[in-house]
């Protein structure tokens, strides 16, 4: 994201069509999240992750070549697909996975795991901030990405819990009442699918996807525009938009990190209130800074109102431990409605009344969020029976 405005300049866009460019991140995404239930009950989560994050980086290989070896805006848009497709599994699987971590647990660690992806953001706003300014092009860039991430997953995701409810085969040796493999499991992965689907109807679960649908649109709206508001709207250099959002990611990350004790002091209702007002603010100052202090404070406060209502999101979608993949991959999906509808939108937006006074939407989505805090409080479980090792 922190290289859009080299691929605005690259294929000569105009703000409407860097929106719709990157609506096929967005599209791509809703597939996946779509995909997740049925791809982590057939393949198991360790597998599955794996088909993710390869499909991802085979995309950002391809948004690569369209970009700098073809000029093609057609093929930036395919590669975005596939890297949605793959980011909207993955983050599924992954929060799955950690909501069983953090019950057997028992503390707040959602924030933390979240705050490494984060972690992941700023690396890469820095990173593209250092491309831009070097001026390498987005091929060699995405190219180096893509081979870092494959290798980081390949690796990383041998020592995730083999969990038979998620279908996962055990290995060798492994207790008994791991799920097994074959044709006998067949009705096991369309059993768990069945049930999966039937979550939509809880009510509780659909507000939870307010908060997160109000949080992931002012996260969202940032990876999409953030860059490019305060170059078009504030007169600021590539480099600099790409510094600019580095700051906001690097927010994010530290309201993550500190983010668990916080919650398990205050609970979830009014931390998420708190990250509502704080959000607000920021988006004000981003949005009406006359100087380029207030902007990066904006860009301060922007992050950490932003950085936790997609954790707290996917822990308490998690709290009922009854199909959680299903409960998690709802809640992610109506998040994920705001990358769906977002980039268009502000970019038309942008488009007929400036990129900056379209950042006015979000201050809607946050105030609904804030209002719809009382439905992530905190449920009582109990932590299910260690997982097999694989």
């Amino acid at each position: 994201m922190s290289r859009i405005p080299a691929v605005r300049d690259g294929l000569e866009l105009s703000t409407s069509q860097v929106g719709i460019v990157i609506f096929g991140l967005s599209a791509g995404s809703v597939i996946g999240l779509v995909a997740a239930v049925g791809l982590l009950a057939r393949l198991g989560a360790r597998r599955a992750l794996v088909l993710g994050v390869t499909i991802s980086s085979a995309g950002l290989i391809t948004a690569g070549v369209g970009t700098s070896l073809l000029a093609s805006t057609e093929v930036v848009f395919a590669g975005l697909v596939l890297v949605g497709l793959g980011m909207g599994s993955v983050d599924v699987m992954m929060n799955v996975e950690g909501a069983a971590a953090e019950r057997a647990v028992g503390k707040t660690l959602m924030p933390l795991m979240h705050a490494c992806f984060s972690l992941g953001t700023v690396v890469g706003a820095l990173a593209g901030a250092g491309a831009s300014f070097v001026s390498l092009p987005v091929f060699w860039h995405l190219a180096g990405v893509a081979t870092l991430v494959l290798a980081t997953a390949v690796v990383g995701v041998r020592y995730i819990p083999v969990r038979s409810e998620l279908g996962d085969v055990p290995a060798p040796g492994a207790p008994s009442g791991a799920a097994s493999a074959g044709p006998a499991a067949a009705p096991l992965w369309r059993e768990r699918l069945r049930a999966g689907l039937s979550v939509w109807g809880d009510t509780r679960i659909l507000l939870i996807g307010t908060i997160v649908l109000g949080m992931t649109f002012a996260e969202g709206s940032a990876n999409d525009w953030l860059a490019l508001a305060a170059v078009d709207g504030h007169g600021l250099s590539n480099t600099e938009g790409a510094i600019v959002f580095g700051v906001f990611v690097s927010a994010m990350t530290v309201g993550r990190v500190f983010g668990g004790p916080i919650l398990d002091r205050f609970g979830r209702v009014p931390v998420l209130r708190a990250c509502a007002a704080l959000g607000i603010l920021g988006l004000v100052l981003f949005i009406l800074a006359p100087n380029d202090v207030l902007l990066y404070a904006g860009a301060v406060l922007w992050g950490l109102g932003a950085s936790l209502g997609f954790p707290v999101g996917m822990s308490a979608a998690a709290d009922d431990t009854k199909n959680a993949a299903a409960r998690v991959s709802a809640v992610a999906m109506i998040g994920y409605f705001a990358f769906l509808v977002g980039p268009p939108v502000l970019g038309l937006l942008g488009e007929a009344w400036g990129i900056l006074n379209a950042l006015f939407l979000i201050l809607a989505l946050m105030v609904l969020a804030g209002l719809a805090a009382p439905a992530a409080r905190e449920r009582s479980y109990s932590a299910p029976a260690p997982a097999a090792r694989g």
